[in-house]
């Protein structure tokens, strides 16, 4: 067995049997009762991951590679995410054609990936090339929105919510505060505004930003083209697209509000036809909210329902992931985006990610992602949010660690292969998840979220297996 706590990472033990009847099992794996195949796990390839991990030197950064990537090294992971463009974790704005009425998309171009995702990409494929990329748009170009503006949200709003939690202070030209809900934390400042007024185009939720004129849907549906067969002459295949990051959700960032009716217009009659031509799958999504009704219009309707292979899922659209998975049981459930964090990256954040990800692995997904790879220490995007990362990189000392995020992901991914099953686990204790590998070998992932340790028997078949887990630990089981 391996184990990880905050203070110690990745230590293996031996696990003791219990013969005869000498213990009731806090859970009992049923290998003959098989779910959903896992596809992979991985990440997201932005720009600021590979900025970041650049700063290192060579041979670091090569070190982190190939813990991320290699097989049978470190995480092993398989399957990444990418922007079609510029993303929230991107160096700044950008698109692949900002020529305004280009509707042949005659100066497309990736230029700006040369420098940053593509070579990301190429060190990955170069541990593992057999790595697996879907990727979907936070933004189309400006001049195919309706407020001609990447973003949906002014961050002039943020002064005035910093004015509401700061009664009687305001920021200064130059200074920069702190905004807080919940858990999350946004910085607001002037070297994060992204330029768009309050009430001057904003977009709202139950919108289409997007400019529902034929031409403008048919010209980016080519953009969609074009950036699959860019990147394939780069030997990058894309398998799938989704059509657009958060489609309910106005942004500060690139966003692009997309109702449903819009949505199933464009796939239908537009992306569907050209993604087809080129081999490539459509995913619906990615889904930020628990609107089963929505996602029900889009896959049901008989022109965009034919083109879609999957769905897939990120905040607070897990919540409609239960019933979309037992109606279409044909259609591939996807995880795309591991919930974001405050930048602390702590044990706190990865045991909420544990109970995240026991929730869309229990509920059906073959994919399961997180999402920032890499950031600098403090994890602050262009746009002022703070998030977590799986590596952090001090950009003064060119040094890096591993969060406990990145050991959680680590404890699933290095062992469960693709094309292992999810299979069934019963008893009281609900800390745990099990699959069985291609070849046979069960793997059963165990966390211990109490601070004290605690023995945890596990029943398979006629044998019971009792591993000490230690207090707020992360735990993998390989019984072959």
């Amino acid at each position: 067995m391996v184990s990880t706590t905050a203070e110690n990472h990745w230590r293996k033990q031996e696990v003791k049997m219990v013969y005869g009847k000498k213990a009731i099992p806090d859970a009992v794996i049923l290998p003959d009762n098989t779910q959903q195949t896992i596809d992979g796990f991985g990440a997201c390839f932005n720009e600021q991951g590979w900025t970041s991990l650049n700063t290192l030197s060579t041979k670091d950064r090569e070190a982190v590679m190939k813990e991320l990537f290699a097989p049978d090294v470190g995480a092993s992971f398989t399957i990444f995410r990418m922007p079609i463009g510029a993303n929230d974790f991107s160096l700044n704005w950008y698109s692949y054609n900002e020529t305004d009425g280009d509707f042949d998309m005659n100066y497309f171009s990736i230029e700006n990936d040369t420098k940053t995702l593509i070579p990301f990409i190429k060190n990955a494929q170069k541990y593992n090339p057999n790595l697996k990329i879907w990727a979907s748009p936070w933004s189309p170009p400006q001049w195919m929105k309706k407020n001609k503006h990447y973003a949906q949200l002014s961050t002039q709003r943020g002064y005035e919510m910093y004015a509401f939690q700061n009664p009687g202070q305001q920021l200064k030209q130059g200074e920069t505060g702190s905004l807080v809900f919940g858990d999350m934390e946004v910085l607001v400042g002037s070297q994060f505004d992204n330029g768009l007024a309050i009430g001057k185009g904003e977009g709202k939720e139950g919108s289409d930003m997007f400019i529902q004129d034929p031409k403008y849907l048919k010209a980016y549906a080519l953009y969609f083209s074009k950036f699959i067969d860019a990147y394939q002459a780069h030997d990058i295949n894309i398998f799938a697209v989704m059509p657009q990051n958060e489609f309910n959700s106005a942004q500060i960032f690139p966003s692009c509000c997309w109702t449903a009716r819009g949505l199933s217009n464009f796939i239908g009659e537009y992306l569907g036809p050209a993604m087809e031509k080129l081999g490539v799958d459509i995913y619906f999504g990615t889904i930020e909210r628990p609107n089963e009704a929505l996602i029900d219009s889009v896959i049901q309707n008989e022109k965009s329902g034919k083109y879609i292979k999957g769905v897939g899922f990120q905040w607070e659209g897990k919540d409609a992931l239960p019933g979309i998975n037992q109606r279409y049981s044909d259609l591939k459930m996807v995880q795309t985006e591991q919930e974001c964090g405050n930048g602390k990256n702590d044990w706190k954040g990865a045991m909420h990610s544990w109970d995240l990800m026991k929730y869309y692995l229990n509920n059906g997904v073959s994919i399961y992602e997180y999402w920032n790879t890499s950031l600098f220490k403090g994890g602050v995007s262009r746009w002022g949010w703070l998030q977590n990362s799986l590596i952090v990189v001090d950009s003064k000392t060119k040094t890096y660690r591993f969060t406990p995020e990145y050991y959680l992901m680590k404890h699933v991914s290095h062992f469960v292969k693709p094309g292992a099953q999810k299979i069934e686990v019963n008893g009281k204790n609900k800390e745990v998840l099990a699959f069985q590998n291609p070849d046979k070998s069960i793997i059963v992932v165990l966390a211990n979220t109490t601070s004290t340790p605690d023995t945890f028997h596990i029943q398979l078949g006629e044998n019971i297996y009792a591993p000490v887990l230690e207090a707020n630990s992360f735990n993998t089981m390989i019984i072959k």
